[in-house]
């Protein structure tokens, strides 16, 4: 009975893996897909480690598995958008499940604004920005934005990690931005990359609120996990899905279901300072991996707009962080001293 008590804030994370874990099964013996599911273990392997960062970081699962799908497999940049729609969808969501569960802090009042925003802007650009959006620059994006995120959190580390709570500000302006960010974010680098609007947030909250790392992850996890939902609703009405994203979901999709809420837990456990690390060190490889990769495709003006992007990037992150200190300043906020990497 003790054991039943101590599982009882759980029961709605168990009984989504039953259901998920049931329905899989039988889609894949039912529809005879196991020869589909053994031929992608490579994305089940790599989505091991995605999986981890997406329930870990403001990353989601996709930030590893369009690198996978794009540079490693040469697939479509289509694909690997897709794909983490699609991945996200169950990792994310179970992750989100867990932290719901778990009463984990969140900056409600944001997210709640986020949430209608990325709910019209993610069919919207999905309809009418993604395809405007050549292979190539859906690379370009991808490598670029990450590329600043890595570069942003090397320099920055200490000051990020040493954050606690949030700067208080008057709930109109939360709802102000959090609708924007979930609008801006849906149209255009979530519709086009499949990933982004949880760094967005992310950003928003640690650059420009000063909010604890424990806030703004979670925070931004959920924000994902409800964008790729959208996304793959979106997908699966109109008939859009790029072909081989069924059957690469398909491999990864019971690992990523336990794998990002793994994500959860041990980043409540472990110094979350290394995990940031670590991938803002694989965000910058995989910008460089993508300018070798595509480099027979790069023209001048196409290097100069990725290499001016990362720059664009880290201006625009400077700008909020300068904001922030004064929103600080005005709050009568105290800000922590910088700890030492």
């Amino acid at each position: 009975m003790a054991i039943f008590t101590r599982l009882g804030p759980l029961t709605p994370f168990l009984a989504w893996l039953t259901l998920f874990y049931t329905a899989w099964i039988l889609l894949v013996a039912c529809g005879g897909h196991w020869q589909d599911v053994g031929g992608h273990w490579p994305m089940a392997a790599a989505m091991a480690a995605g999986s981890y960062v997406a329930g870990s970081t403001p990353m989601g699962g996709g930030t590893v598995g369009f690198p996978v799908l794009v540079l490693l497999l040469d697939m479509p940049a289509t694909l690997g958008r897709d794909f983490s729609f699609a991945v996200q969808s169950v990792g994310m969501t179970s992750a989100s499940i867990l932290i719901l569960c778990r009463r984990t802090p969140l900056e409600w009042p944001m997210l709640r604004a986020a949430l209608p925003g990325a709910l019209l802007g993610t069919p919207l650009g999905i309809h009418f920005i993604a395809p405007l959006a050549s292979d190539l620059f859906i690379k370009l994006l991808f490598a670029t934005l990450w590329c600043s995120f890595g570069l942003l959190h090397l320099r920055s580390i200490g000051e990020i990690c040493g954050r606690e709570g949030i700067t208080p500000v008057q709930p109109s302006f939360d709802r102000r931005v959090g609708f924007t960010i979930g609008l801006l974010g849906g149209l255009t680098v979530s519709s086009i990359t499949g990933v982004g609007i949880d760094m967005m947030l992310y950003m928003v909250l640690v650059l420009l609120c000063h909010a604890d790392l424990k806030i703004a992850i979670p925070t931004s996890v959920v924000l994902m996990a409800f964008t790729s939902l959208i996304g793959m609703a979106v997908k699966l009405l109109t008939g859009g899905l790029q072909p081989g994203t069924f059957e690469n979901w398909l491999a990864a999709a019971p690992v990523v279901a336990l794998g990002a809420p793994l994500g959860v837990l041990m980043v409540s456990i472990l110094d979350r300072r290394h995990t940031l690390v670590f991938v803002s060190l694989l965000c910058v490889i995989q910008y460089l991996w993508t300018l070798v990769h595509e480099r027979a495709a790069l023209t001048p003006w196409s290097l100069a707009a990725a290499l001016l992007g990362v720059g664009a990037f880290l201006l625009a992150f400077q700008a909020l962080q300068g904001l922030g200190n004064r929103l600080e300043r005005r709050a009568g906020r105290p800000g922590p001293e910088t700890p030492q990497p």
